[in-house]
């Protein structure tokens, strides 16, 4: 027996038996007819689509679509074709292109500043490094990548633009005159302060300060140098802030490590604190002085630096109190340390706000809302000037309820955090 695709010769009868088996339905089975071959398939080129015929009222109604690129292709080509010949509609297709313009929002070509974070923050959650950088020392990782992102593509001329530092000292406001690379020289010489508890090279070198305090050790940088600071001093400023977050990775549980300003101390967690807010007020500095936008920290770092100085406030009231600058018939209730005593509620509102509330009479008291005498409210960014001494504590957008003279002690202390 023989199988039914077997070639006997007679092509013909298999024809024919195929053909009656597909009409008797009997047989070894229907043929499927292979599919028709389609132009495409073929490597010819296609034929183009038969011009769409419109008239003069259907084109200059499609105009506004055409305009914000919403026609089809058939549609598009029809009424450009239609540009070529009608002046009119030439001319109010013109100005409806012109108006779409100014719909669109215009883009910066400037990278968003906190590209680089956010990209590091993605790529750590999906491969931690292998020596992490302690939280406390992140918002000085992030504060300094970010002013070294603004200051790589200056030229000579924004290096030397002048910057006005401007800090607040005893009830009134002191400034001091530089350039951008001068600025970058100060955050050098007063990094330079945990560089050097950390075991680093102090850059400083052979000059001698008189003292560890940050004004002082600028001072005789900016004295010992022979020309001006010039775009040179990015590259020594960027490898010591690296050296400092790669030192502090390494040291484990330091955080506690003290930290010598001169006429006070912060444990090393505080202080990298302190140089992520100065870069950060600095950096601000700096972009005013170039007209370039600059944005806040994140809400998390915001929040640590607000925090550090809700926590430095009480010291400072006692400074000012010996120093003669509470306010006139002011009678602090001292307290025990570690008591409860009279205290004032700093609420911050916005990003990385709280509530805080600061003892007033004693450094070593505890603050309590039962001893609540008065309730201080300041936005984030606005409290942050303040510290900074940008804001005069007169002028501070400030909620205020209860003893107004302690409200202005708090003021005029938070203005007292500055320094040069």
């Amino acid at each position: 027996m023989k199988a039914y695709d077997e070639d006997d010769g007679d092509s013909g009868h298999d024809e024919k038996g195929a053909a009656d088996d597909a009409d008797t339905g009997t047989g070894t089975g229907a043929r499927i007819p292979l599919p028709r071959a389609s132009v495409e398939d073929g490597g010819r080129v296609l034929p183009d689509p038969p011009p769409v015929a419109m008239e003069h009222q259907v084109l200059t109604s499609l105009l506004g679509a055409w305009a914000l690129a919403a026609c089809s292709a058939q549609e598009a080509a029809a009424v450009e074709e239609h540009l070529g010949e009608c002046e009119a509609c030439a001319e109010e297709a013109l100005r409806l292109r012109e108006a779409v313009t100014l719909l669109q929002r215009p883009e910066s070509l400037d990278l968003d500043p906190a590209l680089r974070t956010r990209v590091l923050d993605g790529c750590l959650e999906r491969r931690p490094p292998r020596i992490p950088v302690p939280e406390w020392a992140t918002p000085y990782d992030a504060e300094t990548a970010r002013l070294d992102a603004l200051l790589q593509d200056f030229g000579d001329a924004e290096w030397h633009a002048p910057v006005r530092l401007r800090w607040f000292e005893g009830d009134g406001a002191a400034s001091r005159r530089t350039t951008v690379a001068g600025v970058i020289a100060h955050l050098l010489t007063v990094d330079g302060t945990v560089a050097v508890t950390l075991g680093l090279h102090d850059p400083l070198g052979d000059i001698t300060a008189p003292s560890r305090a940050p004004a002082a050790r600028t001072e005789a940088y900016w004295r010992a140098s022979h020309y001006p600071p010039t775009r040179a001093v990015r590259a020594p400023w960027r490898e010591q802030s690296h050296s400092i977050v790669r030192t502090v990775a390494f040291t484990g549980d330091a955080g506690g490590l003290p930290v010598s300003y001169g006429d006070f101390e912060l444990p090393l967690r505080d202080a990298m604190l302190d140089r992520a807010f100065e870069c950060w007020v600095h950096a601000e500095d700096i972009a005013e002085a170039v007209d370039y936008p600059y944005a806040p920290p994140s809400a998390r770092h915001l929040n640590g630096m607000i925090d550090l100085a809700a926590r430095m406030l009480p010291g400072v009231l006692a400074a000012r109190r010996r120093a003669g600058l509470a306010t006139p018939g002011d009678r602090p209730h001292l307290v025990a340390a570690g008591e409860p005593g009279r205290s004032l509620r700093l609420e911050i509102e916005g990003s990385g706000g709280g509530e805080w509330l600061i003892p007033l009479d004693s450094p070593g008291a505890v603050g309590s809302a039962d001893h609540e005498v008065a309730h201080v409210a300041l936005d984030g960014v606005e409290f942050c000037r303040l510290a900074a001494g940008h804001v005069p504590p007169a002028e501070a957008a400030a909620g205020q309820v209860g003893d107004r003279e302690a409200i202005r002690d708090v003021l005029f202390a938070a203005a007292n955090l500055s320094r040069m």
